[in-house]
């Protein structure tokens, strides 16, 4: 962000607010969820009756589930950890998933379990499954928020109105989109 546009956005007033949606985006299943939020509300034209998509939840490594979205069956897959990584990516390329969308997250249970979290000793780990601790802590505060749904979020539509234009926009795809080319796993050095 440049100077100019950081400084306006640290006078916007909008430091500090965040949607429940993207809070969730730290535990496995989350960024499904929020997702599944936004894509029900835009289908439907309104907000969705079903905003909690507790289908998706939980630390299992993967899940399935088939989920309404605007009247229509969506099937999705959510894994967490790279061995389950592989398992869903192996069965997407053997031609064997049928599902409409994938999540991945490399850290067993997602971010919430990830290399930045808190240590915790042994006799903890032993007795606790952290993980689902931290996402039951990231649920709770999903509901506490007034603002669940990513595209409400007011940072969201003034970057939308302001910088990229649209959703979906040419702008918006060129710079929110990335992609991917396969490449030398240790590439020479000459």
């Amino acid at each position: 962000m440049a100077a100019s546009g950081r400084a306006a956005f640290e006078t916007s007033g909008f430091r500090g607010i965040a949607s429940g949606a993207g809070l969730i985006f730290g535990a496995t299943g989350g960024v499904m969820e929020a997702a599944l939020r936004t894509v029900s509300a835009v289908l439907e034209g309104k907000a969705p009756e079903k905003i909690d998509f507790k289908e998706v939840r939980g630390t299992k490594g993967i899940k399935e589930a088939t989920v309404k979205v605007a009247g229509k069956d969506v099937k999705v897959c959510v894994a967490s950890g790279i061995k389950n990584a592989r398992a869903v990516m192996e069965k997407v390329k053997s031609g064997k998933a049928d599902w409409h969308f994938i999540e991945i997250m490399t850290c067993p249970g997602g971010c919430v379990n990830g290399g930045g979290q808190p240590v915790r000793p042994a006799s903890v780990l032993n007795s606790t499954d952290v993980k689902a601790v931290r996402a039951k802590s990231i649920y709770r505060g999903d509901l506490k928020n007034k603002l669940r749904m990513s595209h409400e979020s007011p940072v969201i539509k003034t970057l939308y109105k302001e910088y990229f234009g649209a959703p979906n926009s040419e702008k918006a795809h060129h710079i929110l989109h990335t992609g991917y080319a396969p490449r030398e796993k240790f590439p020479s050095v000459t």
